[in-house]
Order: C-alpha cells, then sequence, then structure tokens
C-alpha cells in the first residue's frame, strides 16, 4: 500500500477545481491504459462540488465517458431520487450532464428497490463483482469531523467487517440510520484513494487520519490506495497538521 501525500490547496472552490482536473487526468490514464475506468465517488458539500467543477472543465471532453464506470462509497438506504441520497446530490450537481452511459452508473438500491439494507448491499456486491467494479481506479472519499469514510464509523460494529465487499449500517450515528457501504477490504482495492477534505471542523480527523490514529478510532487513517494515497485539503482542513 502507497504511503499518503498531502495536497492543500489554497482556498474550497479551487480544491474542487484542482481534484475535477486531476480527475480528468486519472480517467483519460485509466481509459487509454485498460479500457475503462472505474471510479467511486462520494456525497455531502464536497463530493458534490467536484462533481460541479468536473461538470465545468473544459477538459472533460478528453474522456470517453461511454467507458467510466460510476459508483459510489456508500449510500443512504433511502428511496431513488431522494434528496438526502449521495447519487441524488451529485445528480443535481451535475453528474447527469457529463454524458455517462446510465448502464454504467452504478446506484446501491433503496428500500424501493429492496425489503432490506442486507439485501441492497448483496445486490451493489453483485454488481461489482459483474461489473469489474472490485477494483477501482479512483476512490473518492469524504472524511467526517468523527474520522468516518463512507458509512464506516468509529467504534461501529460494521466498520470491521471482513470477508465482504459490501455491509449493511444500522443504527448509524448520523442520520438516516440505514446505509450501505463498501467495506474497507473493498475501499482498499483502488489504485488511488483520494480524501477531499474541507473545513476547520474537519481538522482534528485529518491530523488523525495523516498521522495514523487507531482504526477503531479515525477509520480514515487505514485506507490507502495500492499506488497513491492522497490527501486533497483546503487550509482550514489542513489547519491542524504540522
Amino acid at each position: 500500500m502507497s504511503t499518503s501525500t498531502v495536497v492543500v490547496h489554497p482556498s474550497r472552490q479551487s480544491l474542487a477545481d484542482a481534484a475535477a482536473a486531476r480527475l480528468v487526468v486519472a480517467l483519460v490514464d485509466a481509459v487509454s491504459a485498460r479500457g475503462v475506468a472505474h471510479v467511486s465517488m462520494t456525497g455531502g458539500s464536497m463530493g458534490s462540488e467536484i462533481v460541479r467543477s468536473l461538470a465545468a472543465e473544459p477538459a472533460r471532453a478528453a474522456v470517453d465517458w461511454s467507458r467510466v464506470h460510476v459508483w459510489w462509497g456508500d449510500e443512504r438506504y433511502l428511496p431513488a431520487g431522494d434528496p438526502d441520497r449521495n447519487d441524488t446530490q451529485n445528480d443535481e450537481a451535475g453528474l447527469s450532464s457529463l454524458g455517462l452511459d446510465p448502464a454504467t452508473v452504478h446506484r446501491v438500491p433503496g428500500p424501493d428497490a429492496s425489503a432490506s439494507a442486507e439485501e441492497a448491499a448483496e445486490a451493489y456486491a453483485a454488481t461489482l463483482r459483474s461489473s469489474g467494479g472490485g477494483s477501482f481506479d479512483v476512490m473518492v472519499l469524504g472524511v467526517g469531523p468523527d474520522g468516518h469514510i463512507a458509512s464506516l464509523f468509529p467504534h461501529h460494529p460494521a466498520a470491521g467487517t471482513a470477508g465482504a465487499v459490501t455491509v449493511a449500517v444500522h443504527d448509524s450515528p448520523k442520520p438516516p440510520p440505514d446505509r450501505v457501504s463498501l467495506t474497507r477490504e473493498c475501499l482498499e482495492r483502488s489504485r488511488e484513494v483520494w480524501f477531499l477534505v474541507a473545513g476547520a471542523d474537519k481538522a482534528d480527523a485529518v491530523r488523525r487520519g495523516v498521522e495514523g490514529s487507531p482504526f477503531e478510532e479515525t477509520p480514515a487513517a487505514h485506507v490507502h490506495g495500492e499506488e497513491r494515497t492522497l490527501w486533497l485539503l483546503d487550509p482550514d482542513a489542513a489547519s491542524e497538521l504540522g
């Protein structure tokens, strides 16, 4: 696994814009090398901001979007189109304007399409296996103030799931309580892992993540890309780093 590299951008907007430009290059390289690219996106405000910047990035025309598979590291177990779903927020930020093939945008089933979060997790895992998404070119992750990534929360039993690529999460410490998440093992099946973090409320979690706090306390500290691990930060998020 790779060691972590920290990159601090001058502002929240420049962080989103630079990450979008970086993603364009990564996708072009992946398609050129392997004929297809797999990227896992994230929710939250920065997850939407990178999509918004990507939609506005002129260089995105260099990407053959029909060869790009889009996944999510986690999803709230809510019906399709719910405004609190990560994929809905990304759609509204401009994901649907990129020219992606709907068949390669892999959404986690909600309660309108599955009987339980467990069934949704199993269906998502099956899609990962059948679509070659068990290995990602880029894994984009946000980090919560508590150090969680995807829906792997500190001291939560689901965070330590082993031998699986997905997990149903119940009793989440932040709403909604039911979610579906990729496991730590699956997150690390990525050539590159990017932590995209902005805001002073994340500074302590960033410090713990970069310094290597125990997994039970800071899951973000223990996910690394096979080739590269990047902490892409704004000055506020980086404010507690040496």
